[in-house]
């Protein structure tokens, strides 16, 4: 979810290049489908970007004439085979790496017990979420005085904090300005553009407080939605968005101090957080009562299994990261490790599927449709298109492989790889009449960043430690499905085999690009001002020409004109 903004200048003009109702329709075979148009992620990555999926009505009548696949209108956002098998990843015995354990109490303002009586109590915010992967996971707030209630939903991959700010047919609450004696506009206007989705609005200040959040009310930068397009959709049960990323990525610009950095700033709490959604195996368009964790200013050992590993934050602008590797059924795509992090790979909360660069997303269905045990497999299940169904009596995961991400570990020689099941990306959204249940894909294709959304952060409890510029990754002991979990991790391996750096040097970020813009907008202003003057200034003496002033051959430009 990349923020964007549109000026005019004179005289020049910048060109920015940025990176329902379905009839079915009879298939041979006795399969029957309804054609399916994507519809954009709700959340602005929301990020990278969310999708929120509408309501799906089908006609029960027609579940028992189809058997096997189904194509929806969904409304959710977001290999060539490897050539022989690699050697197998070499286990280096854990030593002083990353993988870590802390002892309770904080050090370079990590935080990992909380006083109960003070200001972080941290089992205070455990189940402070609600939502699913395909809508997103909210926090209830209070905003103004009197306080008003709004669900606000977590985004990883934003920056700005706001809230509808008049009527929309597509929320059931919206923040009222007039109502808040404590509310004061700053008459600033911005606009955030998503990887689908928009809003424009107004830029303020008022006090919130977190029910189940730090004790306390605080003076927040909160900008109010007046217009919004594809960002509030049907069926959403937050009304505004919390951007947790970095200052970089805040409209109109980084001067705006974000939530998170106030809440620092103001609350005197450790500059971290962490997040847990729970929504493994559930429908991903379901009641939206799954529940989560935010935690503010720290880390809660009852949210996570085993060690904490940690990744770098490349670049403080998304929580960018550094992907070495991928593996579909324990095979090595083989691919250059750039090609993963072309142009980023982040981690955004606020994204609802995997999303993998075209060239890895093409080697990663290419391996699992070579791996999985189904013959024959419908293109559109692949695109999104299409719903896959089978018997409510079957249980289609163990049909389909294993996925691994390789990140690299703090200490640069070693990797760690994060794995999900199946339960994770084949993903379960509505059932067919009586005996019919139906499955998405959870993992597409994307333009320009490869983004860890829901699909793989259900998995996980996942620490975003600001302090120590490093995001990290546990086990979630919320992500089982039947009794069995459904994510792994295992470490540290040697990174021998991959280059030792997988990220492009040359990274155009739209900050960059932006100061670029205004440095020619000036320098084009500075030769136009010239010109004017030069045009405006009078002839300090004019010149009669008499016979002596006839231009000879000799010294003539024609003579010596360039050829």
């Amino acid at each position: 979810m990349k923020p964007g903004r549109g000026e005019a200048a004179p005289f020049f003009f910048l060109l920015l290049l940025l990176l329902p109702l379905a009839a079915p329709v009879w298939q041979p075979g006795g399969l029957c489908s309804w054609e399916a148009t994507p519809a954009p992620r709700a959340a602005a990555g929301m990020g990278t970007p969310l999708a929120a999926p509408g309501l799906l009505l089908l006609f029960a009548g027609t579940a028992g004439l189809c058997r096997a696949f189904f194509s929806f209108p969904l409304r959710v956002s977001h290999p060539a085979a490897p050539g022989g098998s690699p050697p197998a990843p070499v286990v280096l015995r854990p030593g002083s790496g990353s993988r870590q354990q802390d002892p309770l109490g904080g050090a370079d303002g990590l935080a990992l017990a909380s006083d109960p009586g003070g200001t972080l109590n941290f089992l205070a915010m455990v189940e402070n979420l609600q939502g699913d992967s395909g809508r997103g996971y909210y926090l209830e707030m209070l905003i103004g005085t009197p306080p008003q209630a709004l669900n606000i939903l977590v985004d990883t991959g934003s920056s700005n904090f706001a809230v509808a700010g008049v009527p929309d047919p597509d929320v059931t609450s919206y923040f009222n300005t007039e109502l808040s004696s404590t509310y004061k506009s700053q008459g600033i206007d911005v606009t955030v553009k998503y990887s689908q989705g928009s809003w424009t609005g107004v830029l303020g200040t008022d006090v919130i407080t977190i029910p189940k959040g730090i004790d306390g009310s605080y003076t927040i930068n909160i900008a109010t939605i007046l217009e919004s397009e594809n960002f509030f959709l049907p069926g959403v049960k937050w009304h505004g968005i919390l951007g947790l990323a970095y200052d970089a990525l805040a409209k109109p610009s980084s001067s705006v101090e974000t939530f998170f950095d106030s809440l620092v700033r103001q609350a005197k709490i450790p500059n971290i957080f962490s997040l847990q959604m729970c929504g493994a195996g559930l429908p991903v368009s379901g009641s939206g009562t799954n529940g989560g964790s935010l935690v503010l200013g720290g880390i809660e050992p009852s949210l996570y299994q085993g060690d904490i590993w940690y990744t770098p934050v490349k670049e403080e602008w998304y929580y960018q990261v550094e992907i070495l590797k991928l593996e579909v059924g324990g095979q090595n795509l083989e691919l250059d490790c750039r090609e993963y992090n072309a142009d980023k790979a982040i981690v955004d909360s606020g994204t609802t599927l995997l999303r993998l660069p075209q060239k890895v997303f093409s080697a990663v269905v290419q391996a699992i449709a070579h791996t999985s045990l189904i013959q024959e497999f419908s293109s559109g299940f692949w695109t999104g298109s299409q719903l896959a169904c089978w018997d409510k009596t079957e249980r289609p995961w163990s049909l389909f492989p294993k996925l691994s991400i390789y990140l690299r570990d703090e200490n640069s020689s070693r990797s760690f790889r994060i794995s999900i099941l199946p339960q994770l990306y084949i993903q379960p959204i509505l059932g067919i009449g009586e005996n019919l249940q139906c499955y998405r894909f959870g993992i597409s294709s994307s333009t320009n960043a490869l983004v860890i959304g829901a699909t793989v952060m259900e998995g996980f409890y996942v620490i975003f430690d600001r302090a120590q510029r490093r995001v990290g990754f546990a086990v979630s002991p919320c992500a089982e499905v039947d009794g069995s979990p459904v994510s792994e991790i295992e470490g540290p391996f040697t990174t021998a085999d991959v280059a030792s750096n997988c990220v492009s040097s040359v990274s155009f970020h739209e900050p960059v690009l932006w100061i670029a813009s205004y440095a020619l907008m000036s320098l084009c202003g500075i030769i136009l001002l010239v010109l004017i003057i030069l045009l405006l200034i009078p002839p300090r003496c004019q010149h009669r020409y008499t016979d002596n002033d006839v231009v000879n051959d000799e010294s003539s430009l024609v003579r010596h004109r360039w050829k």
